[in-house]
């Protein structure tokens, strides 16, 4: 990378310290702006002009102006950074400035690697705006703790990957989610760790026209971890209790709730998409006192990821954990064993069964639970058995 010396001699500069008289950018002719003052600052007379502010426009100038030798312009911007760096307390560049600079050199950084403008500009815009509302604290959380605005531009970004190029997931039947009022997603659960509910988020999400949110009801320990049960409150996750199910659903969210819990995530390899008990029907009765519809949910792929072939009872006892899992590569690889396997998933939405009929009365019904609770788990077995007939293979 280049020495202060050497861009102050390409610039025909006198040695000696400079000062930042504003933000290095990109102009109208693709071109980077450095404009350095190079004359030793005993030399010069105290500058009473006030510091050029970036505004949001000229920051949409700058991404327009991308073009050809993107490379080279993000190196001298960084050789301006680092220059910059070493000023005093009076020249150095706001911590605003700064972002700004850095997300031009990644921008640049990430075309130059062949991910086209358009994406990254967009991309940029976005992340600028983002930022914008979270320093000022324009943003809404709802009283369960849901950031939509940290979902859309954080939370589901961070997942996509996954869903699109490592799970590579096929949705089908998303038309059997209801585009709009509350309805209760049901589905197995498994994989050790929850990644299948989070990819069943971004399907909700992204293949839906609607768009939905789904607000998923958590296990205790999820919102005990320190950071995850604050990312997943965030996220629209809520803890899985019959009275936040049942004002979510009354209020017309999609809810989605795995009735296995941790017997179903962390079973072992050897019993792969056989269904543990479905609880007592807590959630049968929520969406029958709410009067929306059941929709049932099969997975596969999630068994793959992380195959349980054994468990060690006292280090899960020590941690804390419902389980300590040895899988084929964890703990032997440390921390590479925690990288799932990349297996092929399908995820399908079966048809919504009708819960408006029966009556809020019916949800006291212990007997009428139990059949629809029933009804709810042979669906999703029955999906998953024929899923899992037509997967040609775990990983293609």
């Amino acid at each position: 990378r280049p020495t202060r010396a050497a861009i102050r001699a390409s610039r025909g500069a006198a040695p000696g310290p400079a000062r930042l008289r504003s933000v290095p950018t990109l102009n109208d002719e693709g071109a980077v702006d450095v404009p350095l003052e190079t004359e030793p600052v005993a030399d010069r007379a105290a500058d009473t002009e006030p510091a050029q502010r970036h505004t949001a426009e000229s920051s949409r100038d700058a991404a327009t102006a991308l073009t050809s030798g993107l490379q080279t312009r993000a190196e001298r911007l960084v050789g301006a950074v680092l220059e910059a760096a070493e000023f005093s307390s009076e020249t150095r560049p706001s911590p605003a400035e700064l972002v700004e600079l850095v997300i031009n050199v990644l921008r640049a950084a990430a075309v130059s690697a062949g991910v086209p403008a358009e994406d990254v500009e967009r991309q940029v815009a976005d992340t600028l705006a983002y930022l914008r509302r979270r320093l000022s604290g324009d943003y809404v959380v709802d009283e369960f703790g849901f950031d939509e605005d940290y979902t859309l531009n954080v939370h589901l970004p961070l997942l996509r990957p996954l869903y699109r190029s490592w799970f590579r997931v096929e949705v089908r039947g998303i038309e059997n989610i209801p585009s709009s009022g509350g309805a209760l997603l049901v589905a197995n659960h498994s994989g050790t760790i929850a990644l299948d509910s989070l990819m069943t988020q971004v399907a909700v999400y992204d293949e839906h026209p609607a768009h939905r949110h789904l607000r998923m009801l958590g296990a205790d320990l999820v919102f005990q971890l320190p950071f995850i049960g604050t990312m997943a409150r965030r996220s629209g996750s809520t803890l899985a209790a019959n009275t936040d199910a049942e004002r979510l659903l009354t209020s017309g969210h999609l809810v989605g709730v795995w009735p296995e819990g941790f017997k179903g995530v962390g079973k072992p390899f050897t019993e792969r998409y056989k269904l543990q008990r479905f609880g007592r029907g807590g959630f049968v009765s929520a969406a029958m006192r709410a009067g929306v519809p059941i929709v049932p949910c099969s997975i596969v792929g999630a068994e793959e990821i992380y195959p349980i072939i054994g468990n060690m009872p006292a280090v899960a006892r020590l941690l804390g954990m419902p389980y300590a899992p040895i899988t084929p590569t964890f703990p032997w690889l440390g921390p590479l064993g925690m990288i799932p396997l990349p297996s092929k998933w399908l995820i399908e939405f079966g048809p919504p069964i009708e819960t408006s009929t029966f009556g809020r009365e019916a949800a006291d019904d212990p007997m009428l639970v139990f059949d629809l609770t029933d009804q709810v788990r042979e669906t999703i077995q029955q999906t998953l058995y024929s899923l899992l007939m037509q997967r040609k293979s775990v990983f293609f």
